[in-house]
């Protein structure tokens, strides 16, 4: 798709010939490289409680962040006014920032490679707020109407539609309409005056409203939120100390995000704070386990046309057959440390620096069956789904609680536990992997990751692993 001047003027009030004029004041101090990003984003968000819609929002921001690179140095600014005065007084401040002897002389705009991944035609940020709410509110009926030991239901949805331009000095010019939408449920379950339980599930991506209709209606998160919060009801104490876990495909791959992920961010390594810094070519996990970041699956949450520096989004090999074989990239580390750029420049907003951040995480598929791994384990851990987590990404470690997980005894998966958190080092776990699954399943479409202040879309994914050794906190 071509895009003219009068497109520019359309929606940023901006011209090809205003974008190089820009780039040039961002360059006026020296600098060797320098960016402009603009970004429009709509967004609306919905909530229910005990069965009413406690909260109904719709907004719009706009606005436009500038960089210059010198060296090591960045200098950042940006304004929510796009009126040519106040763009180059941004660009003014960033300059003064990064000034520095080098000097770019001249830039031609092209219009970059990007991919088609998400071809919708109408956003749902686009279509009738109503039929948003009334999915909330199938979502809450749905979860209520599963059991009734559920007594409290809360959903929400969120949406939004951002659209992004990204002008840089090296010439490349990129536009990119990137939707997304989420719908989320809680469900609190007790029996006979008992500690509630609660389960969760929630999904979505760069889909089209239709797709909670004809894919993964309300319906489906509902009963999967309940359905998880009454097999929490009959959950026993888990016990305590080094055992063998299983963790099951899909969401338990945030695992494998946070515990070594992060650590394979290029900003790490390059500034030598990493579990990984200076191991690339070395066996950092079982020869099992191949880790990839893979931007452009199509429709996918965490999936990119084009990154937040306006560079294709590509699929990265990260670890293969156990064997460290690079780090995720974005303009800034790459120019650092000699390397290409992976597409994994990614920001916030406007008003945020852009920084090496993942994409869709996950594990390839290995060729044992699901069941045969639990069936290898006398004792140990099933875990089905995950809480919250945190990773130290200086040594590797970690602690995450589950959400679900169940003993397993004989070979077979048994009682439900409560209170297992999973406590390791994500280099030394991988080492630990004895079999893969061959189930590879991707999340549902919920992840937010975090890091340095500033949130982004993710997915992640696993197939079936088992861990020979990892710690279990508990209370047994």
């Amino acid at each position: 798709m071509q895009f003219s001047d009068s497109f520019f003027a359309h929606r940023f009030q901006i011209t090809r010939r205003d974008l190089e004029t820009h780039l040039a004041e961002a360059l006026s101090q020296g600098g060797d490289y320098a960016d402009l990003y603009f970004e429009y984003l709509a967004t609306s968000s919905i909530s229910i409680d005990e069965s009413m819609v406690k909260s109904a929002t719709q907004g719009v921001s706009m606005g436009v962040g500038v960089r210059v690179i010198s060296g090591e140095r960045t200098g950042y600014a940006y304004s929510d006014d796009l009126s040519p005065e106040k763009i180059k007084k941004a660009a003014r401040v960033a300059a003064c920032i990064a000034s520095g002897p080098s000097k770019v002389e001249t830039f031609d705009l092209n219009e970059g490679v990007k991919h088609n991944l998400y071809p919708v035609i109408v956003a749902p940020t686009e279509t009738a707020f109503a039929d948003r709410v009334e999915l909330v509110k199938r979502a809450d009926r749905a979860a209520r109407a599963y059991d009734p030991r559920v007594f409290q239901v809360q959903a929400s949805y969120v949406d939004n539609l951002r659209q992004v331009m990204v002008a840089t000095s090296d010439g490349t010019l990129s536009f990119d309409r990137q939707p997304l939408a989420r719908l989320s449920v809680f469900a609190t379950a007790r029996r006979d005056g008992g500690d509630p339980q609660r389960g969760h599930a929630g999904g979505g991506g760069r889909v089209e409203l239709d797709f909670f209709q004809t894919q993964k209606p309300p319906e489906y998160f509902a009963r999967e939120a309940a359905r998880e919060a009454i097999a929490m009801l009959d959950a026993v104490e888990a016990p305590a100390g080094e055992t063998t876990v299983v963790l099951g495909p899909g969401w338990p791959g945030v695992l494998l995000h946070e515990a070594v992920g992060h650590g394979l961010e290029a900003d790490f390594n390059r500034k030598g704070v990493s579990a990984f810094t200076g191991r690339i070519g070395q066996k950092v996990a079982s020869e099992l386990c191949t880790v990839v970041d893979d931007g452009t699956i199509a429709s996918r949450r965490g999936s990119l046309n084009v990154d937040d520096e306006g560079h294709a989004t590509q699929r990265n090999v990260l670890i293969e057959n156990g064997v460290l074989r690079g780090y995720l990239q974005d303009k800034l580390s790459s120019r650092l440390m000699g390397q290409e750029s992976t597409g994994s420049g990614r920001r916030e907003s406007y008003a945020h620096i852009p920084m090496p951040r993942m994409t869709n995480t996950y594990m390839l598929a290995g060729d044992s069956d699901p069941d045969e791994i639990v069936r290898s384990v006398p004792k140990g851990l099933y875990c089905a789904n995950f809480g919250g987590g945190q990773v130290d990404i200086t040594n590797g470690n970690f602690v995450f609680s589950t959400s679900e997980s169940y003993l397993i005894e004989d070979g077979k998966i048994t009682r439900p536990v409560r209170n297992a958190t999973l406590i390791g080092n994500g280099p030394e776990a991988l080492k630990y992997v004895s079999m893969v699954g061959h189930d590879l399943k991707l999340d549902e479409g919920i992840g937010i990751c975090g890091k340095g202040g500033q949130s982004v879309p993710v997915g992640l994914g696993i197939p079936t692993i088992k861990i020979d050794r990892l710690t279990v906190g508990g209370t047994a």
